[in-house]
């Protein structure tokens, strides 16, 4: 009946989408896509000229959206699902395009995040959103921009940077399941021609939870689980500073803390001596960055980063930690239409893990040149990249991208990309793993039509991506110590799909809409891939009432299965969201959210319970 449900809802958005043609277009506004914006190519670009299929998300619609974790944000977002094992401290995955977590590579203020533990990639969970003022999404592959995991995209998240008058800030808010958070901070900029700028934010979050396995949601099969409340508390710290040295060089500075503790339900419970099983994520990241324009014409970066990812289990003892550090040396060179850049990278992972034995590291080193060209009614961007990695040898990617506007209002797009990822340490160096597995590989074709008439638009993007030698878990004996199995890069995946977009002022009212027709599968067998499902969307309106902003959104998904072998099926579901926000004075400003309306009982992982109805009300004081 929900599958039914979701079919008749989403068959109403193609046909409105379709309809409203001359009006929509992808959800850009003509404030939005005046911005620069620096996913695409790691140079600041104006978003209206990109090739590339990008999605930017501001301070105020965060805000808005009374999110806890920058998953939440994403998965209203078009193109992109999450999966969650409970509550918001959870083990979270983000699939982009439909493909593994993994493969999306992530940035915070420049600094990669990912993790050499298990499978790879972020935790998405240890990543605290009161210290995120921009997010930017790029879907589709960017290795031959960023190397390694870029296969299904990037994303990039940003603090907050000063400018003008000091702009202080304190904000408190109360929801359900004991839900309170505390943040304060301040941005500004002083000196001559603001000369030194500066950003400093904390943050305090904590939440009784909810059971995250619940009874109803279990079988004999999966154990006795702990029946407590399984909450959560963050703890965060961000600075930001950049001085202009002079008209030609600057440097910036970047630092973020964040702690996550969880409480989960582990696998063995004793009721005669309940213990809570609890997690622990412990992220730090630190950015060092120098520009110098030489010319007008010529500009030099350079960037030296380090990440440190920590996650630590007990009274079960687990404890992994990744250390990334990254080096960047940047060119441009600007000549009329054209852009020209080269590129010279070096990243360096160590694994700490109690299941690899002695640390564990890994290099590579990288060259890429790219190529831009915008004119008139043409856009070409071309990028080559050669990676060197210490385990496996190089590996060349490339990528050339094509927009011609059609008309002043109506532009068309096409790009083709090759894409990678290495294997992780764990995977190669644990009691699971394989030292000679081969790096992940993918091509990538894509085509788009954007249409965009003042504040309206639409948008509509079709692609078809191809995964080799995709690394996954066999069972039984292999080529590794485990007599349980091991990771093998056998699998191949196709994730193909259709994402449609839009946006349409009427009047006071912004409705916006985003649909995807996806079908992530196993090449091998046809199965789905688990937990992803083939279609989603979401529909949301933002409009005024007297002083009041108010705001309306639903979140469309189908049935999903929680296993490779699709034996476990997980529902589909619809959830309807809404916001209410006021100036209660000039400089306090008063937000209301109702999350999960309708109180719908869904799961995007088997036996883990999500959030039913939920209230948050907030206070942010900001002088104006």
């Amino acid at each position: 009946m929900t599958t039914c449900i979701f079919h008749a809802r989403l068959a109403v958005l193609p046909l409105a989408l379709a309809g409203a043609f001359p009006l929509f277009a992808q959800s850009q506004s003509n404030s939005l896509l005046s911005e620069t914006v620096v996913t695409a190519t790691r140079v600041a670009q104006p978003l209206s000229d990109l090739v590339a299929d990008v999605t930017v998300v501001d301070r105020a619609r965060i805000e808005r959206s009374g999110a806890t974790g920058v998953a939440d944000v994403l998965a209203r977002l078009p193109g992109v699902e999450i999966s969650r094992n409970g509550g918001i401290g959870g083990t979270t995955s983000v699939f982009l395009r439909g493909g593994n977590s993994q493969h999306t590579a992530v940035y915070l203020d420049g600094v990669r995040l990912d993790a050499q533990s298990g499978s790879g990639g972020v935790a998405w969970e240890s990543i605290p959103l009161a210290q995120i003022d921009r997010i930017e999404v790029l879907r589709g592959p960017a290795a031959a921009v960023y190397g390694s995991d870029a296969i299904n995209g990037v994303i990039q998240l940003f603090t907050r940077r000063g400018e003008g008058p000091a702009a202080p800030y304190v904000g408190v808010g109360a929801g359900s399941h004991g839900l309170s958070k505390v943040e304060a901070g301040v941005s500004g900029s002083v000196g001559v021609d603001s000369a030194v700028d500066y950003s400093f934010g904390l943050a305090n979050e904590s939440s009784d939870g909810f059971n995250s396995q619940p009874l109803y949601l279990r079988k004999p099969a999966d154990g006795v689980r702990n029946p407590d409340q399984d909450g959560y508390r963050s703890t965060s710290a961000s600075a930001r500073m950049g001085i202009q040295v002079n008209r030609s060089h600057r440097l910036d500075a970047t630092v973020l803390a964040s702690d996550m503790e969880s409480q989960y339900d582990a696998f063995t419970y004793k009721p005669a001596s309940p213990v809570d099983d609890t997690s622990r994520h412990e992220l730090r990241t630190v950015g060092l960055n120098w520009h110098a324009q030489w010319t007008d014409a010529y500009s030099t970066r350079l960037s030296v980063t380090n990440s440190r990812s920590r996650y630590e289990t007990t009274p079960s003892i687990y404890l992994t930690t990744t250390d990334l550090r990254g080096y960047l040396l940047q060119n441009e060179l600007r000549f009329g239409p054209h852009l020209v850049t080269a590129t010279l990278e070096r990243r360096e992972d160590e694994l700490e893990n109690t299941a690899v034995g002695p640390n564990r590291s890994r290099t590579q080193d990288a060259v890429a040149l790219g190529y831009g060209f915008a004119q008139a009614s043409h856009t070409v961007q071309l990028n080559v990249r050669h990676d060197d990695d210490s385990g496996f040898g190089g590996k060349t990617t490339g990528s050339a991208a094509y927009g011609y506007a059609i008309t002043p209002k109506l532009r068309m797009t096409g790009s083709a990309g090759t894409a990678f990822r290495a294997p992780t340490l764990y995977q190669r160096f644990s009691d699971y793993g394989v030292s000679s597995l081969q790096p992940e590989t993918s091509s990538n074709l894509e085509a788009g039509l954007r249409y965009t008439d003042g504040a309206s638009s639409l948008g509509v993007v079709a692609y078809r991506n191809t995964v080799r030698n995709l690394i996954t878990y066999v069972n039984g004996p292999g080529a590794c110590a485990s007599p349980y199995g091991c990771y093998d890069s056998v699998a191949r995946a196709g994730y193909e799909g259709v994402t449609l977009s839009a946006s349409y002022l009427l009047g006071h009212v912004n409705l916006t809409a985003s649909v995807d027709f996806q079908n992530p599968e196993d090449l091998d067998t046809g199965k789905q891939l688990a937990r992803r499902s083939r279609r989603h969307a979401t529909l949301g309106a933002d409009f005024h009432v007297g002083d009041w902003s108010l705001g309306a959104e639903m979140q469309a998904s189908d049935k999903r299965f929680d296993t490779a072998d699709n034996t476990t099926e997980l529902p589909g579901y619809t959830l309807v969201n809404l916001s209410a926000s006021t100036h209660l004075s000039r400089d306090v400003t008063f937000l209301a959210r109702i999350n999960n309306l309708t109180d719908k009982d869904y799961q995007t992982a088997r036996t883990y319970a999500n959030e039913g109805r939920t209230i948050y009300i907030g206070l942010k004081w900001a002088p104006q």
